[in-house]
């Protein structure tokens, strides 16, 4: 339990309304160096922790493209074609921060660990892979599916997680994540509700581990029950968490399951920026408003809301409009974006790990984990239903 808990007489992890606020998840804390910034010393421990993170990516991503051939014609073939890059840089992150504690350089190198840059870029590169004049094939069943389940997870797993007296903060980062699109939309949530690294830690942490079973029971489930290929592809698309993922499970269930899972994915993955302007209002109005206070006007809205929204929103509309213009010369283009947004990532995937305080994880204890399963098996329940009425006479 840490001294403010203490304290306050809550336990870790716990809401309080006199709770000072946490460090936004894109701060960075100078006095985390040993150094100080304008000096020389300064500069060369971060040069020495860019390079550690850049070769920990650059291992990542020789594992994601290597992993599956070497597991090819084996027992674990599947489980090696299915593992995304998430898994390994998070993984290699937590390696590279217990080498570099045990070294003592942690704290030296950390001005390196630019989690904010990499991930506010990621997401905005990955704007350009939501085809607008894709979703529109699909529009009316898979925009109808988006909006009621997300807003019923999202909802659910906030009453949940506040039964079990979770922070606000990591409640809103668990509900976006299980509702939306796993890692990204908590990692949206996360800037615009200014939550800790950790708690982004953890909670992308829960997305890995239960997307990855996912990919492989939700097609066998569509099967027993009897789904038809729209329905399979409507509920894979609207259950797993990451995009990869439902790719890979779209997969299993067949070429139809795969497109349908495709456009209902991406549906819910554009409607993340709108999730993000209602948590910026409802943290900035409700939650961190002190009694007494001035109502915060638009300019405190605007201060607090996650600009990078508004890149991923352009750059949507204008892949949207390259595609239409370039015709199949395009797709090349937008490949190389989507590849350039997934170095991105993987380094924000590692420098979340390289920053990530053990005591701080272990302080949250098993609610989030009970919590995330919870609105996993509700998500799963609510998604087939409207999946089975949505798309029930869907052909494509």
């Amino acid at each position: 339990m840490t001294a403010d808990a203490t304290r306050t007489g809550t336990q870790p992890g716990t809401a309080s309304a006199d709770d000072p606020p946490t460090e936004d998840v894109v701060e960075r804390d100078a006095s985390s160096s040993t150094a100080e910034p304008t000096s020389a010393a300064f500069w060369a421990w971060t040069a020495l922790g860019l390079l550690i993170v850049v070769g920990l990516a650059a291992l990542t991503r020789y594992l994601e493209q290597n992993i599956p051939a070497w597991a090819e014609g084996t027992a674990v073939e599947d489980i090696g074609a299915a593992v995304e890059y998430p898994v390994y840089a998070i993984l290699l992150g937590l390696l590279g921060n217990v080498a570099v504690t045990v070294l003592g350089w942690r704290d030296r190198i950390a001005a390196a660990f630019r989690t904010e840059f990499f991930i506010k870029t990621g997401l905005v590169l990955l704007g350009a892979s939501i085809n607008l004049a894709v979703i529109a094939s699909a529009a009316g069943p898979a925009i109808a599916q988006a909006i009621l389940l997300i807003s019923g997870v999202f909802l659910f797993t906030w009453w949940l997680a506040g039964r079990f007296g979770l922070d606000d903060k990591l409640r809103a980062l668990l509900a976006s994540a299980v509702s939306i699109c796993g890692v990204s939309a908590a990692i949206a949530a996360a800037g615009a509700v200014r939550a800790r690294r950790e708690q982004l830690a953890y909670t992308a942490s829960l997305v890995i581990v239960f997307a990855l079973p996912s990919i492989f029971v939700l097609p066998w489930l569509a099967d027993v029950f009897g789904l038809s290929d729209a329905v399979a592809g409507a509920w894979i698309g609207g259950n797993i968490d990451t995009t990869a993922a439902v790719t890979a499970a779209g997969a299993l269930a067949g070429e139809e399951a795969l497109q349908i899972a495709s456009i209902v994915k991406v549906t819910q993955n554009a409607l993340m920026g709108v999730v993000a302007v209602a948590l910026t209002a409802y943290f900035t109005l409700r939650v961190e408003r002190r009694p007494g206070a001035a109502r915060p006007g638009l300019g405190e809205l605007w201060t607090r809301f996650p600009k990078f929204v508004l890149g991923f929103i352009a750059a949507s509309v204008t892949a949207t409009w390259y595609l239409d213009a370039a015709g199949a010369d395009g797709k090349a283009t937008i490949a190389i974006v989507n590849d350039l947004r997934v170095w991105f990532l993987i380094l924000a995937f590692v420098s979340i790990g390289l920053e990530v305080r053990v005591a701080s994880l272990r302080e949250a204890g098993w609610r989030p984990v009970a919590v995330f399963a919870s609105a996993t098996v509700f998500n799963l329940a609510l998604a087939l239903g409207l999946a089975s009425l949505l798309f029930r006479n869907f052909s494509a």
